[in-house]
Parts: structure tokens; C-alpha cells; sequence
């Protein structure tokens, strides 16, 4: 589809009512305590929406949909580590990658875009948006002014600007504003140990590789309203996240800026996070509508984070922890109760939003975009299978001494298989101490334990003969992205496996199971109770979205012609996995999964109607 050469501009204001204007070059300017576009003052009424939760073909459906919901803003965050896989590779034109696509789709749509660039994010995305292989630099400190990390960061923000600084506003383009790197003083509130003018020292420089890079402006911080002592810079303004009272939210942004506005909440949450074997959390919609209205009511401008939050399909789920939890894994659905649904539907917050906007806004207000259509199918048969033991016999271990980091073998995500062969009988407690997240473990193919960082599960008694195989395939459920522990983030075993606290040492081999693309499945016998690959083909007839039923499988992941969906796992509270109508072709289309835990399995998925997302199931496994 060609760039049209009109577009409908969506910012409120008396300038804007919602009818065409010449395309070309515009201002916008914070102001006097106000934001300026063209020299008039406008709102800000943006929705949360990441371009790389969202398969491509998408885009343009989703952002429809947030303009129906009355909104005039879209903010999206851009991910570093999705944009650069590893070092020196780029990719910013591919899919869901094409950033200056989606760009372009919301100018056609007539909706302004507010750029979270980071270089941090969090947004419960794998390592807060950082490369995993910025960790195999051990001069480099995370988040910090250190400047082997500051030579990264301006590496991924001048390729960044090379992409995107021609769509800011001035220039023609959709980007009013520009994020400087993200709740920045939640992390100065949890980082005591480094002096605050040190953090003020990098919060700038972050700042001023934007401006150097060609990001112009104009500029905002994002925090919690309490934290702007840490987060807020001179002469940017500081916006807020979850700040409900309009008074207090005045006060603070008065307090650092000047004595004057704008006042906007930069994250207003309608929903909330999850992470495995935990509730869904929901957030009444009258809570939500009552809040909005507030802001309406007060001239405050506001992003709903999320207004869509789209799905963490491959390994892009980050993950958070707390006194009880090691790691807490965050779910692959991204759906966040936001009020447009993981696959793009209006819930009923989503039209009690999109009617208190169509009381407040002084712009039209466009019908709701037909929904994506939905097919189920019969039971998808997976007819070929291998066990992890058979797929291991392909594959050329690396050897060590000690067991390797992921970072330490240059892998970023999926599985390793970690191997060491016994000339002696040994038995007693085995202690994986550094284990970074999951794992099965097997004697001699035999699964004989389950270990789990999230339940701080490290130990299990093992009984090894001469001459047996002690096997622990172990998952990286993604990276830390919040938190002091951001900076600790190194995957697989990181520390000397015991038994009965002695270390095993010597003639350890490590098979690589990154999962970077979907695998060839050699039909073979499958075991029960080993991990192993099923695959299988199925036939579609016209292509429409589908939910995967995942309750009768243990734990893995699936691919569907060579997409990556995500993550399952039985103890819930999600039960399926959502695969998008996009990614289907007419006729035959090829399945695989990995099930790590591979118990009582019938190889077939049933397919249903709608997602299930808060079916929490009481234990973990074991």
C-alpha cells in the first residue's frame, strides 16, 4: 500500500476537529506549561501499543482500534536487543522489526506516536530491552556510567536515529516526544550503593547521545511522581506513572519543572503484569473509566499502559522476582486485562473507555474496526517424534571442565543440555545452586527431578552407577528486567554443580538447544517422561486466528511454520497459546513443539474459540 499524501491528524485542541491537513512539517514544542502543537495548546491522549508484541500484518488493525477508543497517541517502546540479536547484526526491516513501517502506518491512520527508545524499557520484556550478550563484556556495567556501556548505547541509539529521526514531527513525521530512558529513579531508589550524582551522570549522558543522535525532542522522564529526585533531569519534563491524584501529580511536575506543566501521566495502568502460577490480576472497569475521566475532567494528559499488550512470542518474555520468588517469569501472554484484548478484540473496558472519550474529545471519534476473524480446527495431530536423548546423538557438544554459562557458550535463549559421565557410583544430594531458571533431571535418560528457580527448588537426591549419565537440561525463562538485579542476569549454571557439597569437576559436555529456528523433527521412538520434539502437519482452509488448547501438555514451546509462539506451561493461569491467522497459510501448515516434561502425553492439540488466561492450576510441578 502506497504512502497516502493526506492524513488525519487526531490531536485534540480547537486547531483539530478531526479533518485533513496538508502533509508536512509541524511543530510541537513544551511550552509556557502547556504542549504546543503548531503554536496551539492540545492534549495528549495516548494508548500503550509495542509494534513487536504484534505481528506486522496487524498494525494497521490495531491501531484502528486504538483511534476508535477515542484515543489520538500511540507509545511504543523500542526494544534494543529485538532490533540487534547480536553484535554487528541489524534488523530493522523485517516483520515485526520494520519500525519506520509501523511508523508510517499510524501517520496514514492520523495518530501521533510518543518513542520510548530506552535504551532501557523493562516493559516485562527479556532483560529490559538489553542485549544478552552485552553480559559476555565483563568491563561493562549495565545501566550505569561506565563507558564501555555508554559505547553500546550509542552504537544502538545513532542506529536507531538513522531509522527514525526523519519521522519526528518537525520533519514531516508522526513522533511528538521523545522518552529519555525510563523509570530511571525506581532503579536510583534500589541502587543506594552508587552515589546519586554518579546516576545523574548517566541519566544525562543518556540524554545526550539522543540529542547528539539527531532525537531531537522534545523530551520527558517517566516515573513514579515520588521518585522524580532520582529520575528527572534539568529542563525535561517529568511525566508520571500510576499517579492517580491530579493535586499531588501537580505539585511534583511543579516541583521540577519549573513551576509549571504540562501535567501528564505517562503510564496509567488499566490492567497489570503476570507472571506464571500466579493470579491473573484483574482491574475493574469502573475503576479504570472513574480514573480516566479524572484526568479528562483536568486538563491532565495521559498513555494507558497498556491500551493493547499483544503477545511475548519466543523467547521474549522478561521476567521479575521478590523475597519469596527467585525469578517470577512473566506469562507469554502480554494481554495485561488492557482494553483491547491479546488478539485485538474490544472488551467491555474497552467500550466504556471509548464512550467517556466520545463525551470529552472534541474530535469524531471513528466506528470500531471489524474483529480478526477466528477458526478453530480439528484435534492438529503431531505424527513424529524424538526424544531430547536421540536429538542429543545429532549434536556436537561444547567440553569444559565446569558447566558453561549460556553467555559462556554465545547463546542468548532456549535450552542447553548439560552431560557428565560417571566412572565411579556416586549418590547423595545434588545442589545446582546456580541454576538460572529450570530444569530436568536425568540418570541415565531416567527423569528422577525437577528443578525451579521460581520456588527456590535447588537440590535433589540422586543415586548415579558407574558408568552413568547424569543429565540436566536446563531453560532460560528470560531475563530479569526490573530491578537491582537487572545486573545479574548470566543464564544456564553459573556456579560448580555439587553433590553432597563437593564439586563435580571435569568432562562436561554442553549441547546447544537455542531454538533460533524451527527444527527438523526424524520420526523415531518417544519415551515418556523424556523431553522431546513432536511434529506434525495440519490443513487450513481459510486462514483466521486460532488458540492453541495446551491443558492436557506439561511444559515447552511451539512453533507453526517456523514462528515461535511462545512458551506453555500446565500450571497456568494461561492454558493457551494464540497463534495469529497472519502466520497461517491455506492449506498444509507445519507444527512442532518441544515438551520438556513429556508425562502421560496424547499427541494431538485440540484448538477453542476464545484464550484462557486465568486458569491457575495450585502446584508446580516437580
Amino acid at each position: 500500500m502506497g504512502i497516502r499524501k493526506r492524513w488525519v491528524s487526531g490531536l485534540l485542541g480547537v486547531l483539530f476537529t478531526g479533518t485533513v491537513i496538508a502533509q508536512g512539517h509541524h511543530s510541537f514544542e513544551i511550552k509556557d506549561g502547556q504542549f504546543i502543537y503548531d503554536s496551539k495548546p492540545v492534549q495528549i491522549h495516548s494508548g500503550e501499543m509495542h509494534y513487536a508484541r504484534i505481528p506486522a500484518p496487524y498494525w494497521r488493525h490495531r491501531l484502528q482500534m486504538i483511534k476508535a477508543m477515542g484515543l489520538n497517541t500511540v507509545a511504543t517502546y523500542v526494544f534494543w536487543n529485538y532490533h540487534n540479536p547480536s553484535p554487528g547484526v541489524w534488523d530493522f526491516t523485517t516483520g515485526s522489526h520494520n519500525l519506520r513501517e509501523f511508523l508510517r502506518i499510524a501517520k496514514e491512520e492520523g495518530i501521533f506516536v510518543i518513542l520510548r527508545p530506552g535504551p532501557y524499557a523493562c516493559a516485562e520484556w527479556e532483560f529490559g530491552g538489553y542485549p544478552w550478550w552485552l553480559l559476555k563484556d565483563t568491563s561493562l556495567v549495565i545501566r550505569a556510567y561506565n563507558q564501555p556501556f555508554l559505547d553500546s548505547c550509542k552504537t544502538y541509539i545513532n542506529k536507531l536515529a538513522e531509522q527514525v529521526k526523519d519521522q519526528l514531527v518537525s520533519k514531516g513525521g508522526p513522533i511528538i516526544m521523545v522518552q529519555v530512558e525510563n523509570e530511571f529513579g525506581s532503579y536510583v531508589s534500589q541502587r543506594k550503593d552508587i552515589p546519586l550524582a554518579e546516576h545523574r551522570r548517566y541519566n544525562e549522558a543518556i540524554h545526550q547521545l539522543l540529542i547528539n543522535s539527531g532525537l531531537t525532542g522534545p523530551f520527558f522522564t517517566s516515573d513514579g511522581s515520588w521518585l522524580f529526585d532520582g529520575g528527572s533531569l534539568p529542563n525535561v519534563l517529568p511525566a508520571a506513572n500510576g499517579e492517580g491524584d491530579v493535586e499531588n501529580l501537580k505539585k511534583q511536575v511543579n516541583k521540577y519543572h519549573n513551576n509549571q506543566g504540562p501535567y501528564m501521566v505517562a503510564e496509567y495502568y488499566p490492567g497489570w503484569l503476570h507472571h506464571w502460577a500466579e493470579p491473573f490480576p484483574n482491574i475493574p472497569t469502573k475503576q479504570v473509566t472513574e480514573q480516566i475521566e479524572k484526568y479528562l475532567k483536568n486538563d491532565v494528559s495521559f498513555n494507558v499502559y497498556m491500551v493493547h499488550g499483544g503477545t511475548n512470542f519466543a523467547f521474549t518474555s522478561g521476567a521479575n522476582y521478590d523475597k519469596d520468588h527467585d525469578i517470577q517469569p512473566d506469562l507469554t501472554t502480554y494481554d495485561y486485562d488492557a482494553p483491547i484484548t491479546e488478539p485485538g478484540w474490544a472488551s467491555p473496558k474497552y467500550l466504556a473507555v471509548r464512550e467517556l472519550m466520545k463525551q470529552y474529545v472534541k474530535y469524531p471519534v471513528p466506528e470500531i474496526p471489524a474483529q480478526m476473524p477466528v477458526i478453530t480446527l480439528p484435534p492438529i495431530q503431531l505424527s513424529q517424534s524424538m526424544d531430547v536423548f536421540d536429538w542429543k546423538k545429532t549434536i556436537k557438544p561444547v567440553m569444559a571442565d565446569t558447566p558453561l554459562t549460556f553467555e559462556a557458550l554465545n547463546q542468548g535463549h532456549g535450552y542447553v543440555l548439560y552431560s557428565k559421565k560417571f566412572t565411579q557410583p556416586v549418590q547423595g544430594n545434588l545442589q545446582v545452586n546456580g541454576l538460572r531458571d529450570y530444569a530436568v533431571v536425568y540418570i541415565d535418560g531416567k527423569k528422577v527431578a525437577v528443578l525451579n528457580r521460581m520456588n527456590k527448588q535447588y537440590t535433589a537426591t540422586v543415586n548415579i552407577p558407574a558408568n552413568g549419565t547424569l543429565d540436566i537440561l536446563v531453560e532460560n525463562m528470560g531475563r530479569i528486567n526490573y530491578g537491582s538485579e537487572i545486573v545479574h542476569n548470566n543464564k544456564g549454571i553459573i556456579s560448580p554443580v555439587l553433590i553432597n557439597d563437593k564439586a563435580i569437576t571435569g568432562n562436561w559436555n554442553m549441547y546447544k538447544l537455542p531454538f533460533t529456528q524451527q527444527p527438523v523433527v526424524r520420526s523415531g521412538k518417544q519415551i515418556e517422561g523424556k523431553a522431546a520434539l513432536y511434529s506434525g502437519t495440519f490443513t487450513v482452509t481459510k486462514p483466521g486466528d486460532v488458540f492453541l488448547d495446551l491443558h492436557s501438555w506439561g511444559k515447552g514451546i511451539i512453533f507453526v511454520n517456523g514462528h515461535n509462539l511462545g512458551r506453555y506451561w500446565q500450571i497456568g493461569p494461561q492454558q493457551t497459546l494464540y497463534l495469529p491467522g497472519c502466520w497461517l497459510k491455506t492449506g498444509t501448515n507445519r507444527m512442532v513443539v518441544f515438551e520438556q516434561l513429556n508425562e502421560h502425553i496424547k499427541p494431538e492439540i485440540p484448538t477453542v474459540q476464545k484464550p484462557v488466561l486465568t486458569e491457575l492450576k495450585k502446584a508446580v510441578d516437580n
